[in-house]
């Protein structure tokens, strides 16, 4: 594993704008090897003791100008104590400082050596200087030892000069102690440094390599090194990044940004950094790559001299510092663990802390670091250097420089994520890649250098894709460099390789096993079985290793055997370990952390005491991005791909030799991690993840799996911002590849290599490929090129964001051109600025299925465009080209050749009309295109025969480039729209424009606004087949149209607008002359210009000419009120004005509508010479006008002399009560008007009377309306017959002020259907005048009163006017929310006398008053009162007030009570009430207590009746019994429901109700009764022999009691209705009851739904129906038969004739029944409702069923829901729904109704029109359905529901 430490490595890193301020530029070098010419120039400033003062002085002077020209008055001093004053005069004349210092200094040299010496020593005793520089100062003085410096290295002009602010002044009395002191730190210093260099040299220099030949690995590999990119750059950026939320990782910042240039790693250290600012510098790579090995590179190369910048190198290993676990100083960091000082430790400790900028410390593998390492800075608590820090704190503070401030610290790690304070500390963050080809190729090459089969090794890994792909890994190049070794000395001719990772791991180690044993090998299981026991013993170390987080590990923490046979075999290092200032003691570590993965997986799979829940937990994913699994997986990087690779197939047999199990114990443990690969498949995995799930699929080599997971990551596969390399890339393409799915493969940001695309195309399953990067350019378009052939999938290629040029893009579609099947190419955002055009169009011509190109954000240049809109739309498959601004799309039909012709159009006798399929849309918009390429654009348009829309918006064609493609006009093809628009057009254009529509008659509409700068022309879109404009009304016979058929062309109607053209009176002169000329104008728009009422004038002078106009708009034009006069005038002279509709609000409103004219050549040939155009109706309103009563009238008088006005509308116009008088005073002069609506206009309660008195002035009203005290409506008829006539005046504010006069105008009118006062302000005595009035209003008619504030007084007093007046009928009052009062009057002899109350909130006074009201009304009919706080008492007292002097009385009693009250007091109440009771209904659930009463009471013979008494109980009352059988003798009707029945009232009900004898209906339904109670009542039923009805619905009756009932039934000759349903009779008792129903020959309706019957009882029942002749109506919804039984049952239903409702709903019949039923239905000529829903019914049942429905014509209810009917049964549906001419409602939810037939079921509906309810919920109609039952709806008049 050494050699992987010596591989040549890649290194990248991220943008240049991610890194501290001042490291903005990219540095691009190249370094192959670490050569001796960068550094021969380095050698020690002095090479002998004989110092020359001169040349020190020389050396030092750069950094000696830098730093005194800062204190300028210092030196100067100083200088003058050894220059004389003379030569110091021509200072003054020197203004910079620096070169004032530099002459100083050449003063002070020119002194002698006695005062430069003296001032050398003032300088350093005065400031803090650099290490360095005060060597040569202190030189320059002769003084110190300089043969000491000889291997230094230091070359002072690679040093960095002083900053500013570094000077620290001194003492000005210097001791010779403190010189001496100085000397002596200076001289430690440079003696510590020679000991850093020569041990460094001893650790990592040639000695090492020297003694690593010598073991039997494989040498090392150390000839080739790195290549390095670096962008530096600021860091805010990457810490924003970071804050939001994605994880701190290094490598995921913005991989996009990298490049793959070189950089020397000497170059990437020597990076500038601000004075004292630490520079940070963090390396990471994937595991393999040689961080480990870079960095001893790093220190080797350091102490050869080639870094110089650097006088102190220490490094670090993370997972040594894992085992301290004390705190340190940084002192004792540096020496304690790295190197200790000879002697003076704290003088070497101070020259440190002085040249920290000169120190690189470098901290190797910050993965490997156990403990946590997000800490906070020690600068919260003050300075450090003495106090003891954790590791972690004092990694954070040397990151921080809290500690050596102005050092360079040096990270490397595996992908990983950050701690949070490398966030912001971080200057350089660098990515250390793999190997390209040609690497790969010179170290196999390096590595077989003494073999002779090297060119033999070279070629076997060159011609292996998979091969070649593993070796981009330098860790996997070195083990396959050693299998293939290994292979080739044993002579093999056949080389097989392992497929995967984990397989090569296998082999290595099995290499390794036999290697050391050189001849004397036994074959691989043989050496395994040997040191199996040190072999599981490995493995068992590196699985606690891992679980404890340990990777070094003392000779205590491994067992002998295995510590021998490891490092035997070079499994194991050993090297020295120091945790304090003593003795090292001796650490061992696997030689590389991926094996110590790859054991540790092993013994998961091979050990007994792993089980599989064990193995569960062990196994996960591990993601770039994830932080949850972060402490579980610090180690782990490779982990469970070695997991998953030991569960393939071809693993087994090694794992079972290991473990020494069967193969079914190894593969248990393979299925646990297969199908936890599995289960992942199915989460949510980000881009990272998916990737490494992908590693893992493609270890197994599992295809199923594979597969399987491939089919649940589609759509997953989206990759953002990090590098995919050749690995990862197979590993993608071997799941994509196994999948069944065609899947979208987006690459967002992401770095991919060319190697990376040579295996993308083997990707077979792509069907759409997307790369968004910047680093896309030229040289990445061709490696891609090469691969599209290969992806037969491929439909759309997405390449966007990059930097490809027009020549890659001509490369690109060149390959591109031959993938037949690619549909979408999109190269947006790359620099693409002058493609060939005719070239790319010809190549895109070809790709036959190609549908779009999109060439957007590419700055096109203006020629380009133009080129390719030439060349584009005469490219027989372009669609559309789009090119706005910097979008350009082009589009394609999807079909290669030429454009098909239509010739089968049935006008083969005309040759000449030949349609083209083809059409193209081109946009040429925001290009700013001037007036000069107005010529070039009419060759491009004419150049194309099948223009659509043409968009030229956007550009600057001015005046001139407009008309100049105005005029071309007639000879362009363009079926759409031209868009002219933002092209600065002016009224003089506008005119040319408008001379251009009058030339080219294919125009349609002109939309022009010169202020909002649009300009579109529209053209008639089918040329050659445009028909004839449809008319309103004909105009003249049939003959006269056939005689000038002869002389018509087809009419063409054109639509101008020019609006917001800012035009003047001045200018429409102009555009008036124009428009004369444009006959075909049907529709004018010239609002929003400055017109005025001159320009109005001037306009309707054109507009005899304007034949064809049927629109005219005007608005905003700034007319005043004369132009209203001016406009009302023109409904007489101008006679063909339809409507006139005016606003002078804001905005201004002229807008006129026209009638149709004829043209004056028809008219000629025909008979008439001046034919009068027939009358046509006239339409005036007027709005947001402030109009005065002189106004009025003259308004008025204008309108009256237009005899065709039908509709005037007023709104907003400030109409006073004056001004309403008048106008309604013309009304009988407006003999045509048929709707004068006032809106929006204050109305008082006069001016609604007065509105109201119209009814009077003219007899054509029909209807008046006045709404809310601000809308009034009039509505007039035809003729001058009397007419009903209805007024509402609601929400008025009318009260008691305005009643007498309101009924005056009322009593003056004989003919009133409604008069509706509701929402008026009435109260009690407005109520109380109007009653007073209300006998003398004439006719019938409803009068509504509700919601006028009116009490209980006030309806008794209503009441009273009730009982006393002759032509109230009906009163209807509610005082609750809904305050309602309603009064009906007749005229006629109407005996109905009917009232109700509710909610009237009566107290006992109001109560006793009704009663003596109700006492005088003699002639009631019925009485309701619902919830008027009556109680049982009061109710006794209404029921003896209610009399009658004939006929029938039906009191309704609605009250809580109701409900309370048991059976027997709800009779004794019935008892108070006067006459003989008829019908008693009692329901609880609605708390109703209601009687029927017939006036006089007959007294008959009851004695039959009274002499069952004497068989009653004692405790029962005789005296209520004889009473009850009076009033009641005469009882025809007994509803009662949800009732508590007791026996003695079961009694009651049986002994004396049941056997009255003209009892006709009995009903008892929901109601709970004793069982002994049900048996005597069913027994009781013999008795009512005269019944005719019989519900016992919800009675929870069972068999048991068929039989007592059956009896009942035989005794029931008259019975017509039969409802027994919700019961629980079963087949038993259905068959009992069809043997009672045989004879039952009246029998109409059968209700037996809901009641368990299964085929039994429903074939009993069917053999009964057969001689029913009568039965019109059966339901029995709810049962349960099959299908057999419901055939049976359909066939019995065929011979009821006379059936009209069917109800067979909820009985699972299926389509045996529906067909049977089908076959039945011709019989059934009088069926209405069928209800079938919930059935079963399928698609061959409600097919045949549908086409049978068309017999029943009279069907008005059809209900098929909840049954699967399918297409093709609603197509035949659809088909009969014509011949429903009753339809009222059908039933078709979850019938599964799918668009398609929406079309024809919304046809169907249509032609049904009688139809008001449809229900189609639940099914399968889209938008499709809906739009098709939106165009059917206005045809349904009287739907009410659609569902």
């Amino acid at each position: 594993m050494s050699h992987v430490l010596g591989c040549a490595c890649v290194l990248r890193l991220p943008p240049a704008d991610q890194f501290p301020s001042g490291y903005g530029r990219e540095a691009t070098f190249a370094l192959d090897n670490w050569k001796e010419t960068d550094y021969t120039a380095m050698q020690p400033p002095f090479q002998h003791d004989d110092l020359d003062v001169a040349a020190a002085v020389a050396r030092a002077r750069p950094q000696l100008v830098e730093l005194l020209s800062q204190c300028p008055e210092w030196l100067l001093c100083t200088a003058q104590r050894f220059v004389p004053q003379a030569a110091l005069g021509s200072l003054g004349t020197i203004t910079s400082p620096r070169e004032k210092t530099s002459l100083l200094l050449d003063l002070l040299e020119e002194a002698g050596p006695a005062a430069w010496k003296h001032f050398a020593q003032s300088v350093c005793m005065e400031y803090d200087l650099p290490l360095d520089l005060e060597v040569l100062l202190m030189c320059s003085a002769g003084e110190g030892n300089f043969s000491q410096t000889e291997e230094s290295g230091t070359d002072t002009r690679a040093q960095s000069p002083v900053p500013k602010g570094s000077a620290r002044r001194r003492p000005c009395s210097s001791s010779g102690s403190d010189k001496d002191a100085k000397q002596r730190r200076l001289d430690a210093c440079v003696k510590y440094r020679h000991l850093l260099i020569n041990s460094i040299r001893q650790r990592y220099g040639s000695r090492r390599a020297a003694e690593a030949q010598e073991q039997t690995q494989p040498l090392p590999f150390n000839q080739t090194f790195v290549n390095v990119v670096i962008h530096q750059s600021k860091a805010p950026r990457f810490r924003e990044r970071t804050e939001k939320g994605q994880e701190g990782l290094a490598g995921a910042a913005e991989a996009e940004e990298c490049a793959d240039a070189a950089v020397k790693v000497s170059d990437l250290l020597c990076s500038k950094a601000p004075s004292h600012t630490t520079k940070v510098i963090f390396l990471f790579g994937k595991p393999g790559i040689g961080k480990t090995r870079l960095m001893h590179r790093i220190c080797q190369k350091w102490a050869e001299g080639v870094l110089p910048q650097f006088l102190f190198t220490f490094l670090f290993e993370f997972r040594q510092l894992n085992l301290l676990k004390r705190k340190l100083t940084l002192k004792e960091l540096l020496f304690d663990m790295f190197l200790q000082p000879e002697d003076s430790p704290d003088a070497v400790f101070q020259g440190l802390l002085e040249n920290a900028q000169q120190t690189l410390i470098i901290f190797d593998g910050l993965d490997e670091f156990a403990a946590n390492m997000d800490v906070s800075s020690s600068s919260e608590r003050g300075p450090a250097l003495t106090s003891p820090l954790s590791i972690s704190q004092l990694f954070a503070d040397l990151c921080h420089g809290n500690l050596l401030p102005g050092c360079t610290v040096l990270v490397t790690s595996r992908p990983k994520r950050l701690p949070d304070f490398l966030l912001y500390t971080v200057s350089v963050l660098a990515e250390i890649g793999g190997f390209d080809h040609e690497k790969v190729e010179e170290y196999v090459s390096h590595y077989f250098c003494q073999h002779s089969f090297r060119e033999r090794a070279i070629a076997h890994v060159k011609n292996n894709t998979k091969l070649l792909s593993m070796c981009l890994i330098p860790a996997l190049c070195n083990i396959v460099c050693i299998c293939l070794e290994y292979l080739f000395l044993k002579h093999q001719m056949s080389v097989e390789l392992p497929q995967t990772m984990t397989q090569f791991y296998i082999k290595m180690f099995l290499i390794f096993l036999n290697k050391q044993q050189g001849d004397c090998a036994g074959d691989e299981e043989t050496q395994v079985n040997c040191n199996k026991k040190a072999i599981l013993g490995l493995f068992d170390l590196a699985l606690r290793g891992l679980e404890e987080k340990k990777l070094v590990f003392y000779v205590n923490d491994i067992p002998e055997d295995v510590k021998e046979f490891a490092s035997l075999h070079g499994l194991l290092t050993v090297f020295e370990v120091k945790t304090s200032g003593t003795c090292p003691e001796a650490g061992y570590a696997f030689v590389h952390l991926s094996l110590q993965e790859f054991f540790a997986a092993l013994c998961l799979m091979v050990s007994r005491k792993v089980d599989k829940n064990y193995l569960k937990k062990k196994f996960f994913l591990k993601s770039k991005w994830t932080l949850k699994n972060e402490t579980k997986t610090e180690f782990m990087e490779n982990f469970h791909i070695f997991l998953s690779g030991l569960s393939s197939r071809e693993c087994r047999t090694f794992l079972m030799q290991l473990s020494e199990q069967d193969e079914a114990w190894v593969q248990e443990k393979q299925d646990v991690i297969l199908q936890s690969l599995k289960k992942l498949a199915a989460t949510h995995l980000s881009g990272p993840k998916v990737l490494e799930l992908c590693h893992c699929t493609f270890e197994t080599q599992n295809l199923e799996v594979a597969q399987h997971i491939g089919s649940l990551l589609n759509f997953k596969y989206e990759f953002k911002n990090f590098r995919l390399t050749t690995l990862d890339m197979s590993a993608l393409v071997f799941v994509i590849n196994s999948g069944q799915d065609l899947i979208c493969l987006d690459f967002a940001g992401c770095l991919v290599d060319t190697e990376c695309l040579e295996v993308l195309a083997g990707c077979k399953n792509v069907e759409h490929l997307s790369f968004r990067s910047r680093r896309c350019g030229d040289d990445f378009a061709p490696a891609l090129s090469k691969g599209l052939q290969g992806m037969r999938s491929l439909k759309k290629l997405e390449l966007t964001g990059g930097c490809i040029t027009a020549e890659g893009m001509t490369n690109l579609v060149q390959a591109a051109s031959q993938c037949l099947q690619l549909e979408e190419i999109n190269l947006q955002g790359n620099r693409i600025q002058d493609p060939e055009g005719k070239r790319v169009m010809d190549l895109f011509a070809k790709m036959e299925k190609l549908k779009k190109v999109d060439l957007s954000n590419n700055h096109l240049s203006l020629n380009a465009v133009l080129s390719l809109a030439k060349e584009g739309i005469v490219c027989q498959n372009v669609t559309e080209l789009c090119a706005r601004g910097d979008t350009m799309v082009i589009h394609f039909s999807g079909t290669s050749g030429r454009a098909q012709r239509s010739l089968d159009l049935k006008l083969e006798e005309n040759k000449e009309h030949i349609i083209p399929t083809r059409h193209v849309n081109l946009c040429l918009q925001d290009h700013r295109l001037l007036s000069h390429h107005a010529k070039m654009i009419v060759a491009i348009l004419q150049s194309c025969p099948c223009l659509s829309e043409v968009d030229l918006s956007g550009n600057k064609l001015g005046d001139e480039g407009c008309s100049c493609l105005l005029e071309s006009l007639p000879c362009l093809s363009i079926s759409k729209q031209l868009n002219l628009s933002q092209n600065c057009l002016s009224v003089r254009g506008l005119c040319s424009l408008l001379k251009a529509v009058n030339t080219c008659q294919e125009v349609m509409e002109v939309q022009v606004s010169l202020s909002r700068d649009t300009a579109v022309l529209r053209f008639r879109e089918d040329r050659e087949f445009a028909s004839l404009p449809p008319r309103e009304e004909p105009v003249f016979s049939a003959g006269d149209q056939q005689r000038g058929e002869e002389n018509q062309t087809p009419t063409i109607s054109q639509k101008i607008r020019l609006t917001d053209c800012n035009l003047q009176g001045s200018d429409l002169k102009n555009v008036c002359a124009v428009l004369k000329e444009c006959g075909h104008i049907s529709e004018l728009d010239l609002s929003g210009n400055f017109l005025g009422d001159e320009g109005l004038l001037q306009l309707f002078q054109c507009l005899p000419k304007l034949k064809m106009l049927r629109s005219l708009k005007f608005n905003n034009n700034r007319i005043s009120l004369s132009s209203v006069f001016f406009l009302a005038q023109s409904l007489t002279t101008l006679e063909h004005i339809k409507t006139v509709s005016l606003s002078l609000g804001h905005p201004q409103v002229v807008h006129l509508t026209f009638w149709e004219r004829v043209s004056t050549s028809r008219w000629r040939s025909g008979s008439l010479a001046h034919p009068k155009q027939e009358g046509k109706a006239q339409s005036f309103s007027l709005r947001d006008c402030r109009v005065g009563l002189e106004d009025v009238t003259r308004l008025c008088q204008t309108l009256a002399r237009c005899p065709q006005l039908t509709e005037i509308h007023l709104s907003g116009n400030s109409l006073s009560d004056q001004s309403i008088e008048t106008l309604l005073s013309f009304l009988p002069s407006l003999c045509h008007l048929t709707l004068l609506s006032i809106r929006k206009n204050s109305l008082s309660p006069r001016c609604a009377v007065l509105l109201l008195n119209s009814i009077n002035l003219c007899e054509r009203i029909r209807a008046v309306e006045v709404r809310s005290s601000e809308n009034a409506f009039l509505h007039l008829g035809a003729s001058m017959q009397s007419q009903r006539t209805s007024c509402r005046l609601t929400g008025c504010a009318i009260g008691q002020g305005q009643v007498e006069e309101l009924c005056s105008i009322l009593e003056q009118h004989g003919w009133l259907a409604q008069v509706d006062l509701s929402r008026n302000q009435l109260g009690d005595e407005g109520l109380r005048c109007l009653l007073d009035h209300l006998h003398r209003v004439p006719g019938t008619c409803s009068l509504n009163l509700s919601h006028n504030g009116i009490s209980q007084d006030g309806v008794l007093h209503l009441i009273n006017a009730f009982v006393t007046s002759g032509n109230t009928t009906e009163v209807q009052v509610s005082l609750c929310s809904k305050a309602t009062l309603i009064i009906k009057l007749t005229s006629g002899d109407d005996p109905r006398k009917i009232l109700r109350l509710a909610e009237c909130n009566f107290q006992p006074e109001h109560l006793e008053k009704l009663f003596l009201l109700l006492e005088r009304c003699t002639g009631l009919t019925e009485y309701t009162s619902s919830n008027n706080n009556m109680t049982v008492q009061a109710a006794e007292r209404l029921l003896h007030s209610l009399r009658k002097d004939l006929g029938l009385l039906k009191i309704s009693i609605e009250e809580p009570w109701v409900c309370r009250e048991k059976v027997v007091n709800l009779l004794e109440l019935a008892l108070q009430a006067s006459g003989s009771i008829t019908e008693i209904t009692i329901c609880k659930d609605k708390t109703l207590f209601q009687l029927v009463i017939r006036f006089p009471h007959c007294l008959e013979k009851t004695e039959s009746v009274i002499s069952r008494l004497s068989l009653y109980k004692p405790q029962v009352k005789h005296s209520f019994c004889q009473r009850l059988c009076e009033k009641c003798a005469q009882l025809q009707q007994l509803r009662w429901s949800h009732m508590e029945l007791q026996e003695d009232e079961v009694e009651m009900l049986v002994r004396i109700l049941l056997p009255l004898p003209e009892l006709r209906t009995f009903g008892l339904t929901s109601s709970n009764v004793a069982p002994a109670g049900i048996d005597y009542l069913i027994s009781g039923l013999q008795n009512c022999q005269a019944i005719e009805e019989l519900n016992l619905g919800y009675m929870k009756l069972s068999s048991a009691a068929i039989p007592e009932l059956v009896l009942g039934l035989c005794e029931m000759p008259s019975l017509r209705r039969f409802i027994l349903n919700h019961n629980s009779i079963g087949d038993e008792g259905c068959s009992r009851l069809a043997e009672a129903l045989r004879k039952m020959h009246s029998l109409e309706e059968i209700n037996l739904s809901h009641n368990e019957i299964g085929d039994p009882g429903l074939i009993n029942l069917a053999a009964v129906l057969l001689e029913m002749q009568n039965l019109k109506k059966i339901d029995l919804s709810g049962n349960c038969p099959t299908p057999a039984g419901g055939e049976k049952l359909m066939e019995a239903l065929a011979h009821c004739k006379n059936i009209k409702e069917l109800l067979l709903s909820r009985n699972g019949f299926g389509d045996r029944t529906a067909v049977t039923l089908a076959l039945c239905l011709p019989h059934m000529a009088n069926l209405k409702v069928l209800h079938f829903q919930n059935n079963n019914i399928g698609q061959a049942g409600g097919l045949e069923l549908a086409r049978a429905l068309v017999v029943c014509e009279l069907l008005e209810e059809i209900s098929l829901s909840e049954n699967d009917l399918g297409e093709q049964s609603i197509h035949a549906l659809s088909k009969g729904l014509p011949s429903f001419r009753r339809l009222r409602k059908i039933d078709l939810k979850f019938c599964g109704v799918p668009d398609g037939a929406s079309k024809s079921l919304s046809l169907g509906f249509q032609q049904c029109p009688s139809l008001e309810e449809i229900i189609l919920s639940w099914n399968a109609l889209g938008d499709g359905g809906a739009r098709e039952l939106a165009i059917a709806l206005p045809k349904m008049e009287k739907l009410k529901v659609l569902e």
